[in-house]
């Protein structure tokens, strides 16, 4: 899994995967999201159209990070999930937890 982090406004980062979101890549995805709430920037954003593979580690990766991200006083949102994606989250119900949006924009903008 690649890992690409931009800054954005609201005092955001946007986080853009690609790849497969596994138990071989979860350990690093936690780390970076770790990272970034370290930093200073509890409000992430996922954005997982290049993710074409999640499993049941992947789906705990980013709900520990939304739990880290909140513990900062920030949040975790996914920004356009694909198709593969999206239908884990709605078959583990975890698409009421994890909010989703069109886009990173869009994931942002709702901050401001």
């Amino acid at each position: 899994m690649d890992i690409v982090v931009h800054e954005a406004d609201a005092g955001a980062a946007v986080l853009e995967c690609s790849g497969r979101l596994n138990m071989v890549s979860a350990p690093t995805f936690r780390e970076t999201v770790a990272k970034v709430v370290g930093d200073g920037r509890p409000r992430v954003v996922v954005e997982l159209s290049g993710v074409e593979f999640m499993d049941s580690s992947g789906l705990g990766a980013l709900v520990g990070s939304l739990k880290a991200a909140r513990q900062a006083g920030g949040d975790l949102r996914i920004a356009a999930p694909s198709d593969q994606v999206e239908m884990v989250l709605k078959l583990s119900n975890m698409d009421k937890i994890l909010r989703t949006y069109p886009d990173g924009d869009a994931a942002v903008t709702d901050w401001a």
